[in-house]
């Protein structure tokens, strides 16, 4: 078998002849039927197979690539996008087919999203939307504007009892046989852990309640006791490791040697065995999620997305970046673009950071916060030069530096200041503490109060929380993940800023020409 070749010799039967003008200009069907066979030639793909020169697929490059992208843009499962190839004319008309022409099945989607992450350009369906809008000049390099959004998973979160019968499930399911029983030989709950979901309970007694938590923390402790010293691959090697992550992260022995659940929540908890690297994540203090984090950086100029990635969804914003500002086949002789983010990418230790790389930072520096409600360290004037600090009563003292950055005490001077009361309500003075990057940080809070700081900030800022409106519009694949695992979920965020670049590009009117890509 071969990969499939497109027809490229149009015939009555074409869907796109059929819709005519009712397939309008400036969608995003006008344009991958438009020019689907230069976007998606039939070696498009090709790579992809050349490790197993027998089992390809006969559908050519530009129908699978068709499907991948608009399933992305509708927010469809695979099912339903076979099924919308079968019946849609507009989906026909994109992908180049006739109206007559059959869909395929479902798992073809599947297999080409594996070989696509196996493969050395696994977001080629969102890095190549670039390759045109660079060459039609729509691109441009002046910014990069940062953000994220949740992006929820797509498993339920499980609670400490479940996760510790489902560890201890599935290292019984993956090891083999022979060791298998030795371990079930080992457990003493009466428990054969062949079936999902919690055990049997009085769930209101909190007796039983914790006799059950000790016994499954003591029935995991005696599987990774057997399994200590085995040689383990593959899915088994990770099922062990995940008991044993699951075994000691939620749960402490008593003073009477009883294991219970400890309070409050274990740094990088694992939250669902089902998918172990999704995370508790957080955008703020009162809105909380569980799952991961898309990261987009966009171009304000042409609203196109230049990068994105996911993240668990505890990684800290400012994580992303070094993959957010990795644009391929980008000149590198070009001015690196300024970098435009909220504060989640103005901390010291980020600005200092872009700042050696050569980036210009606009990002809000949040104002300084003082619990007792004196004045705030903005109201002291910090010389690094001179490695002075100034209060509000012009009194300036030297800073004295140590390991992790300074600090300046007003001690000898707060007793008679007029000031104090409105200052601190410390017996021993006001001090100020120097951060490690407080040069960085004094630059971007003087140059973010700055008119023109002011006004740029406020024309780019806007564009990102509109695109990643759009990213989300469709919560299967948006707002909500259809698959489990990071990088699956990766190939997933790819194919929808691939997709939603695509009808951003139909939009401003690209075309190919003889002389290349255009707009207009």
């Amino acid at each position: 078998m071969a990969i499939g070749a497109a027809v490229k010799q149009g015939q009555f039967e074409d869907a796109a002849l059929v819709l005519g003008d009712r397939l309008k200009v400036g969608s995003l069907y006008r344009l991958l039927a438009d020019e689907g066979h230069r976007l998606f030639p039939d070696s498009y793909f090709a790579d992809l197979f050349v490790a197993t020169p027998r089992g390809r697929p006969t559908i050519p490059a530009r129908t699978v690539a068709t499907v991948m992208l608009l399933q992305s843009f509708e927010g469809l499962s695979d099912r339903e996008a076979c099924d919308r190839l079968a019946f849609d004319l507009r989906w026909q008309a994109a992908a180049g087919l006739t109206t007559g022409a059959e869909s395929f099945h479902p798992t073809v989607l599947v297999g080409m999203r594996n070989r696509l992450r196996a493969s050395e350009r696994p977001k080629r369906l969102h890095e190549d939307t670039l390759v045109p809008a660079r060459e039609a000049g729509v691109l441009k390099g002046r910014a990069r504007v940062l953000d994220s959004t949740a992006l929820y998973d797509a498993v339920a979160t499980q609670d400490t009892v479940t996760q510790l019968r489902a560890a201890i499930r599935k290292v019984l399911a993956t090891v083999a046989p022979a060791l298998a029983a030795e371990i079930r030989s080992a457990l003493r709950r009466d428990d054969d852990y062949a079936t999902i979901g919690k055990p049997p309970c009085d769930w209101d007694d909190a007796a039983a309640r914790d006799a059950l938590v000790d016994a499954l923390v003591r029935d995991a402790h005696a599987a990774l006791a057997v399994l200590d010293g085995q040689v383990l691959e593959g899915a088994a090697a990770e099922a062990a490791a995940l008991l044993a992550l699951v075994a000691g992260q939620d749960v402490a022995a008593g003073e009477d040697g009883t294991f219970g659940i400890v309070r409050g929540v274990a740094k990088d908890r694992t939250i669902s065995t089902v998918d172990p690297e999704a995370r508790h994540g957080h955008k703020s203090s009162n809105r909380r999620f569980d799952g991961y984090k898309t990261h987009v950086s966009v171009d304000p100029d042409s609203e196109l997305i230049a990068a994105a990635t996911a993240t668990p969804g505890n990684t800290p914003d400012r994580d992303a970046i070094d993959e957010l500002l990795a644009e391929p086949g980008a000149d590198p002789a070009e001015a690196k673009p300024e970098v435009v983010g909220d504060s989640a990418y103005a901390d010291g230790a980020t600005l200092d950071a872009l700042g050696e790389q050569g980036y210009e930072v606009v990002a809000k520096v949040p104002p300084a916060r003082n619990g007792t409600g004196g004045f705030t360290k903005d109201r002291f004037s910090i010389d690094l030069e001179a490695s002075t600090v100034t209060c509000p009563a012009a009194q300036t003292v030297p800073i004295t530096f140590g390991r992790r950055g300074g600090r300046a005490s007003f001690a000898a001077h707060c007793a008679t200041c007029p000031l104090r009361s409105d200052c601190t309500a410390s017996a021993a003075g006001r001090s100020i503490t120097i951060h490690p990057h407080e040069a960085a940080l004094q630059r971007a809070k003087t140059a973010q109060r700055s008119e023109e700081w002011k006004d740029q900030y406020r024309t780019d800022r806007p564009i990102v929380e509109r695109k990643i409106a759009h990213f989300t519009r469709r919560p299967w694949g948006g707002r909500r993940a259809r698959v489990r695992g990071l990088e699956r979920i990766k190939t997933d965020v790819a194919t929808r800023a691939g997709v939603l670049n695509w009808a951003r590009l139909a939009v401003l009117g690209l075309h190919s020409t003889e002389a290349g890509w255009a707009i207009g």
